[in-house]
């Protein structure tokens, strides 16, 4: 079976670009499936922009879509040209472009300015995932390869903000999130908030039948 590089959920047009990520995060589902809206989201390559772009036209065969979103089993950021390149042709399109990120963006490309090319290729909004109130709790759950990470992303969903790009900062409903502390530092740097549901492993759940 090919690749799923393009799958559809929650009436949106996802993109799933790399595997890869700068996060090992305690709570994400990458460590028990590969499964998401029913496709499997395991990568043999990285997809070109030419092959998303192709199955982004088949998608909307199945009908329209009210955003075409960055999120797989990995950071797209990761991938930034191939990014940009696809955030280029929806918004030749007027398609309406989302990405969902870490934060980590300018920390996996030095010498960039990430926000900036963001906004000039069209991106209308991005969701980070902020998961913590402060740098040590980040730390201990999301287990970032870069040190400093959580100052970066704030700064990141700052600048977004700041470039006119529609910025959400989120966290999962796990105890030590504290999503009164993580509301606030989005208002602080001009972001909306929003709590996600923490999906554990089918093993630890108490109702087996539980999505």
């Amino acid at each position: 079976m090919p690749d799923t590089i393009v799958y559809r959920g929650n009436g949106n047009i996802y993109l799933n670009v790399t595997n890869r990520c700068s996060c090992d995060c305690d709570f994400c589902f990458r460590s028990f499936t590969s499964e998401v809206f029913g496709s499997d989201l395991a990568l043999s390559r990285e997809p070109t922009t030419d092959e998303l772009t192709r199955e982004i036209e088949l998608a909307f065969l199945d009908g329209p879509a009210d955003e075409v979103a960055f999120v797989g089993m990995g950071e797209p950021t990761m991938c930034l040209d191939v990014v940009l390149a696809v955030t280029e042709w929806l918004t030749a399109r007027r398609l309406r472009s989302r990405l969902v990120t870490n934060g980590h963006g300018r920390l996996l490309n030095p010498g960039v300015d990430v926000v900036a090319s963001l906004a000039r290729a069209g991106l209308d909004a991005v969701t980070v995932s902020l998961n913590a109130a402060d740098p040590e709790v980040y730390d201990r759950l999301c287990r970032p390869m870069f040190s400093k990470a959580f100052r970066e992303i704030v700064l990141f969903a700052q600048s977004c903000a700041a470039a006119g790009i529609a910025t959400t900062l989120t966290a999962v409903d796990l105890p030590d999130a504290d999503p009164d502390g993580c509301r606030a530092i989005a208002e602080a740097v001009g972001a909306s908030f929003r709590l996600r549901a923490h999906v554990p492993p089918p093993e630890s759940r108490t109702d087996p039948t539980a999505p």
